[in-house]
């Protein structure tokens, strides 16, 4: 999998103000999907100004809260490399997944 748009590594994870503007998104097979990947996915929701990718998860920081919510409606338990993804407004995170 390809993406063709390249943003920022940095999501904001310190600033209070923009947390609602961030999504998390679970159980992502990260060995097959890349960066560019979730770019290329997350992008039709709105513009994307950061994307981290980790071990297992990502986040995507757009430059509004209502494209967030849109791309957390829209993506989750979409089966991408073989895994459904879960998705969540950032702030909720902590409280599902750990």
């Amino acid at each position: 999998m390809t993406g063709k748009t390249q943003t920022s590594n940095v999501t904001n994870k310190n600033d209070p103000k923009s947390i609602n503007s961030r999504v998390f998104i679970g159980n992502l097979n990260t060995a097959i999907v890349k960066k560019g990947d979730i770019e290329a996915i997350f992008a039709k929701y709105g513009k994307i100004v950061g994307c981290s990718v980790h071990k297992g998860y990502a986040f995507v920081q757009y430059m509004s809260e209502r494209h967030a919510r849109a791309a957390v409606a829209g993506e989750n338990a979409r089966i991408i490399a073989g895994q459904p993804l879960g998705t969540l407004p950032a702030s909720q995170k902590m409280f599902t997944y750990l």
